[in-house]
C-alpha cells in the first residue's frame, strides 16, 4: 500500500514544518510542502493540521513471554503499544526462562517474528555466572545488556562485586542498569515487617525502596563505569538526589553515561498511594512531588536523555494482595504518549522535546538502524496525534491483556489517531489492522 499523509505538522529534529509525507514499500519516500498523487492505488490520509511524529522507541518493556503469559504476551503488548504510538520496543530478560543465554534470546526472537504489531529487540540479561555468554552477544541484533543491581520480578540480582566489575570491563555494548541498593532495601523492609507484618501500608513503599537506596546504587554503577570505561545507561530514575550524577551540558553523542525516566515517575507521586494503592507500586518506587518536579526539570535541562515506560503488567488479582505479596509494576505502553502530551498542554514540555526524548534519543543512543526520525529513506514508523481530541480511559478502550490501567478514569486531551509500522497502517482510532508488520530491529554497530 502507498500512503500519502497530507497537511501534517511534521515534528522532526527540533523543528515543526507543515507538509506532506509519501510512504511506499515500508519507507518514507518523499517529504515536501505539497506532494501530488502519483498513482491510483495511493491512499490519502488528511492529517488536518495534526502532529505527525516519529513512532516512540520504548527502550524498556516487560511483555512477559515466555513463562508469564497470563500477564501479557508479545502480541498483546505490542498491540497496546501501537495504540499508544510506540512503534518499536526493547523487551527485558526477566521472563521464564530468563534471557541469559544465546539460545534463550533466539527463542524470544522467533516468538516475536510469529506475531508483533511493533518492531522488536530483546535485551540480554546479566547474572552472577554468565560472563562467557555475555561475551558472545551479537551487537547487531541486541540493544543492550540488562543488569538488575536491585532485585525485582524474576530474581536476576547481580550482587557479586567481583563479577560485576568483570561484566563492566567485558560487556561488548551498552549496559542498561536497574539501580537500587539491595542491603538498604532489605534493612528498611525488615523494619517495616517488624512494625506492620505483611500488611504494610502501600505509602511506605518509597520509604522501603528509598531515595537513598537509589542514589547509593546509581552512584556506585556510575563510579564503576568511569573506572572501567563501560558505556552505561541508567534506567528509570526516580529521585531528585540522583540528578546530581548526570551531565546536561554534554551532547548525547559525547556522553558515556546516559539516563532514562519513566512516565509513572513523571506523573504520579506518593500523594497518590492513598487512592491508587498497589496499582502504582513500582520498583523503583514513585516518590515525592519534589522528586517528580526535579525529574521534569532534568528532562528539560538534558540531564535525562530518554523517556520510556517500563511497562510491566501483573494481573489485577495479584495486585490486590497485601504489600509483601503484591508484585511491583504496571501496564503503561498505551497511555505514555497521551500523558506526555498533557505536559505539552501545560507548557512543561514542548512537542520537540517529547519527540527528542521518546524517538530521536533512543535511536541515537542505541544506534537503531533507520528509525526514530522522519527522514526520506527511513522506515515509515509514524504516528498522527490530535492534540485536541479528549478521551477517557475506561474498560472499553484498555488493550492490555491484564485489563486494567493506573490511568483508569483519566481524561487525556490528546489522542493517538493513526500509527504506521514499516509503512503499514496498524492502528486507526481504536481499530487495528489484521497485519502484524513488526520487524526485528537492527543496530548500526
Amino acid at each position: 500500500m502507498v500512503y500519502l499523509i497530507k497537511h501534517a505538522k511534521i515534528v522532526n529534529e527540533g523543528k515543526i514544518t507543515e507538509g506532506d509525507v509519501l510512504i511506499e514499500n515500508q519507507i518514507i519516500k518523499e517529504i515536501d510542502t505539497s506532494i501530488s498523487v502519483k498513482s491510483s492505488d495511493t491512499k490519502i490520509i488528511d492529517a488536518e493540521g495534526n502532529y505527525l511524529i516519529p513512532g516512540m522507541i520504548d527502550d524498556q518493556v516487560h511483555f512477559r513471554e515466555p513463562g508469564l503469559t497470563e500477564k501479557e504476551t508479545i502480541l498483546t503488548g505490542s498491540k497496546a503499544a501501537v495504540s499508544g504510538g510506540i512503534t518499536s520496543f526493547f523487551e527485558m530478560p526477566n521472563t521464564i526462562p530468563q534471557t541469559t543465554t544465546q539460545e534463550r534470546l533466539q527463542e524470544k526472537i522467533e516468538i516475536a517474528k510469529r506475531g508483533s504489531f511493533a518492531n522488536f529487540a530483546f535485551m540480554f540479561g546479566g547474572t552472577n555466572d554468565n560472563l562467557e555468554e555475555i561475551k558472545k552477544i551479537d551487537t547487531r541484533i541486541t540493544p543492550a545488556l540488562k543488569l538488575f543491581l536491585g532485585s525485582s520480578t524474576g530474581n536476576m540480582l547481580v550482587d557479586d562485586a567481583t563479577v560485576l566489575e568483570e561484566i563492566f570491563k567485558n560487556a561488548p555494548l551498552i549496559i542498561s542498569a536497574h539501580c537500587e541498593d539491595e542491603s538498604t532495601i532489605k534493612a528498611n523492609m525488615e523494619k517495616a515487617v517488624a512494625e506492620y507484618g505483611d500488611d504494610i501500608p502501600m505509602e511506605k513503599h518509597p520509604e522501603i525502596r528509598s531515595a537513598e537506596a537509589c542514589y547509593i546504587s546509581s552512584s556506585r554503577a556510575i563510579e564503576l563505569a568511569k573506572k572501567t570505561g563501560a558505556r552505561l545507561h541508567v534506567f528509570h530514575l526516580s529521585t531528585a538526589k540522583e540528578m546530581a550524577l548526570f551531565n546536561g551540558k554534554k551532547k548525547l553523542k559525547d556522553k558515556k553515561i546516559t539516563s532514562e525516566v519513566c512516565i509513572h515517575h513523571l506523573w504520579f507521586s506518593d500523594e497518590d498511594y492513598e487512592e491508587k494503592g498497589s496499582l502504582i507500586k513500582w520498583n523503583p518506587a514513585v516518590k515525592t512531588p519534589a522528586d517528580r518536579q526535579a525529574l521534569l526539570e532534568a528532562l528539560v535541562s538534558d540531564k535525562i536523555d530518554v523517556i520510556a515506560t517500563d511497562h510491566a503488567p501483573h494481573t489485577l488479582e495479584e495486585k490486590q494482595n497485601v504489600y509483601t505479596k503484591a508484585p511491583s509494576g504496571g501496564p503503561l505502553v498505551q497511555h505514555a504518549l497521551p500523558a506526555l502530551f498533557e505536559y505539552l498542554h501545560e507548557g512543561v514540555l514542548t512537542i520537540e522535546q517529547i519527540v527528542q526524548k521518546t524517538s530521536h534519543n533512543p535511536a541515537l543512543l542505541f544506534d537503531v538502524e533507520k528509525r526514530g526520525f522522519i527522514k526520506e529513506g527511513y522506515f515509515a514508523d509514524l504516528v498522527l496525534v490530535n492534540p485536541n481530541s479528549p478521551w477517557t480511559v475506561n474498560n472499553s478502550n484498555i488493550f492490555y491483556k491484564c485489563g486494567w490501567s493506573p490511568f483508569f478514569g483519566n481524561t487525556f486531551k490528546s489522542r493517538i489517531t493513526h500509527t504506521f509500522v514499516n509503512g503499514h497502517l496498524v492502528y486507526n482510532n481504536f481499530k487495528f489492522s489484521e497485519d502484524m508488520p513488526g520487524q526485528q530491529l537492527k543496530f548500526e554497530r
